[in-house]
C-alpha cells in the first residue's frame, strides 16, 4: 500500500492541470521535493517553480529517476515517456484521483461537492464560507478565486473542500465526511454507456459517507433526489422548485441580474441573501453552500457576508472587458443545461443583443447531447459555432459543426459556422452594436477569442 509517509519526491505528469498543480502545491507547502512536467508553460506552473518545484517542458524521462511516487492526469496515457520510464524503474504509478483521495484521508472532516453542473462555483462558495469562519480549511478548487488567490488553499485544520469529479468515476476514490450532489444529468457519454451508469455511479459516491457525516442534495433534480434514498448518513435537502429543508423564496434581480433572495430552513427564516454573481443555478448553488454551513454550525451573518463577498470564479459569467459599450464575457459552459442556465442569466444582464460564440467540446459529448445543444441558445440573438475542440479524442468523422449549425436553426434560425478564431473577433467587432453582450463559451481554448474580440472593436 502506498503511503505519502514513505516518500520525499513526488513527480506529477501534467502538472500544469489545475487540480494536479493545486495537489503539488499542497505538497510542496508540507515539505515534499515536486517536480512535474507537461506539454506547455502556464502562469499555474510559474506559480509552483516559484515556491520550489521543478517543472520540465515538456515531457522527459530522465526527469523520473529520482522520484519515489509519480502522479499522471488523465489525460496523460500510459505510452507517456515518463510513465514508461517509472515503471521500468519500479516506481510506484497512480493517478491524480488516486493520490487526491491519499490526500483526503489525513483529514477528518472532507467536504466534497459533486454534480455534472456548479462544482466549481459551489466549492468556491463553500471554501470562503469556511475560510471567513476561522476553520482555517485546505482547499482544493477546480477554478481559481481571488479569495485564496488561486486554485489551492493549505490549512493547518481538519477541513478539506474539494471538487469531485465524476468523470472515469474518479470521486469513489476519496474519503468525504459530508457530500454534496448537486445535479446528476447525461454527460460524459465517452465512459458511462448511459443514465442509469450515471446515476449507479453517483449512488456509490454517496454511499462512502459515513454514518455521522452527511449528504447534501438538491430536491429540484430528480436524479439526486433518487441516490440518497438508502443512505445511512443524514440527508439535507435543498431547492427552490420542490419541498427541501433549505429552500429559497422570494428571488429579486438587481440591474446586473444579481440576486437577492430569502432562505427558509424549514419553517425558519435564515435571512435574506444577496450575491454578486448572475443567475438562478447559482441561487442554487448558494442553497447547498448555506445546508453545508448550517451542519457545520456557521453562524449565518458569516455565510452572508461570504456570499456578498464571493464574485466569482475565472471563466465562469466572467466580464474580460467592455469596449465601445460592448460587454465580452467569456464562461466555461460546455453542456447544454450550463449553457441555458448561463443565457437565461444573461437575460437579466444589460443588453441589446446576446451573443454566444460556442466551441463544442468533444466529438462524443456533441453527438450523444446532440438534439440537448440544438435546442440550448434559444435566448441568444446570434450564436457562432466553431470547430469542435478534440479534448482527449479524435476526428472520426462521428460529427461536424457544421450539422449542429443546421439543427440550431431549426429551433432558433440564429447560427452560423466558422472556423477561424480571428475571423470571428473580426465579424463580431464589425456587427456588435453598442449596448450588445457577446459570449465567447467552451470547456477548450475558445477563451482566447475574448482579448481578439476587445483588441478588434474599434475605440
Amino acid at each position: 500500500m502506498i503511503s505519502l509517509n514513505n516518500v520525499k519526491n513526488v513527480h506529477f505528469v501534467g502538472i500544469g492541470g489545475i487540480s494536479m498543480s493545486g495537489l503539488a502545491q499542497i505538497l510542496l507547502e508540507s515539505g515534499y521535493k515536486v517536480t512535474g512536467s507537461d506539454i506547455n508553460d502556464s502562469n499555474l506552473i510559474s506559480k509552483l517553480r516559484k515556491n520550489g518545484a521543478e517543472v520540465t517542458i515538456p515531457h522527459n524521462p530522465i526527469i523520473v529517476e529520482t522520484a519515489e511516487l509519480v502522479v499522471y492526469t488523465a489525460a496523460v496515457k500510459q505510452d507517456n515517456c515518463e510513465i514508461i520510464r517509472a515503471k521500468e524503474l519500479g516506481i510506484p504509478v497512480i493517478d491524480r484521483a488516486t493520490f487526491l483521495g491519499m490526500i483526503m484521508k489525513d483529514y477528518n472532516y472532507g467536504i466534497a461537492i459533486a454534480g455534472c453542473h456548479g462544482k466549481t462555483t459551489t466549492t468556491s462558495m463553500i471554501s470562503i464560507i469556511i475560510k471567513n469562519a476561522g476553520m482555517d480549511p485546505t482547499v482544493l478548487v477546480g477554478g481559481e478565486i481571488e479569495a485564496i488567490d488561486g486554485n489551492v488553499r493549505v490549512g493547518k485544520s481538519e477541513y478539506f473542500v474539494t471538487e469531485a469529479c465524476e468523470y472515469c468515476e474518479s470521486f469513489l476514490k476519496f474519503y468525504p465526511f459530508v457530500a454534496v450532489i448537486l445535479n446528476i444529468e447525461r454527460d460524459h457519454l465517452d465512459y458511462y454507456k448511459d443514465l442509469e451508469h450515471i446515476i449507479s455511479s453517483f449512488r456509490k459516491f454517496a454511499k462512502l459517507v459515513p454514518a455521522d457525516g452527511a449528504l447534501v442534495v438538491c430536491s429540484d433534480n430528480e436524479n439526486t433526489l433518487n441516490v440518497s434514498k438508502d443512505v445511512e448518513c443524514k440527508v439535507l435537502t435543498y431547492g427552490i422548485k420542490n419541498k427541501a429543508d433549505f429552500y429559497a423564496r422570494k428571488i429579486k434581480y438587481d440591474r446586473l441580474g444579481h440576486p437577492s433572495f430569502e432562505v427558509m430552513h424549514r419553517d425558519k427564516k435564515l435571512g435574506t441573501f444577496s450575491l454578486n454573481i448572475p443567475g438562478e443555478h447559482n441561487v442554487l448553488n448558494a442553497l447547498a453552500a448555506i445546508a453545508v454551513a448550517y451542519n457545520a454550525g456557521i453562524p449565518m451573518d458569516t455565510v452572508k457576508k461570504s456570499l456578498k463577498e464571493f464574485k466569482g470564479t475565472y471563466r465562469r459569467f466572467d466580464i474580460k472587458g467592455v469596449r465601445n459599450n460592448i460587454t465580452i464575457v467569456d464562461d466555461y459552459a460546455h453542456h447544454p443545461t450550463e449553457i441555458k442556465a448561463t443565457l437565461r442569466a444573461a437575460k437579466q444582464f444589460p443588453h441589446q443583443k446576446i451573443w454566444c460564440v460556442f466551441q463544442p467540446h468533444t466529438y462524443t459529448r456533441t453527438k450523444t447531447l446532440f438534439k440537448e445543444f440544438s435546442e440550448a441558445f434559444y435566448d441568444a440573438d446570434n450564436v457562432i459555432i466553431t470547430d469542435i475542440y478534440a479534448a482527449r479524442e479524435k476526428d472520426t468523422g462521428l460529427v461536424k459543426p457544421s450539422e449542429l449549425v443546421d439543427s440550431i436553426n431549426k429551433y432558433s434560425a440564429n447560427a452560423v459556422y466558422r472556423n477561424d478564431f480571428r475571423c470571428i473577433a473580426n465579424l463580431i467587432a464589425h456587427e456588435a452594436k453598442p449596448g450588445d453582450l457577446i459570449f465567447t463559451m467552451g470547456a477548450g481554448d475558445v477563451f482566447k477569442l475574448a482579448p481578439m474580440i476587445l483588441e478588434e472593436i474599434e475605440v
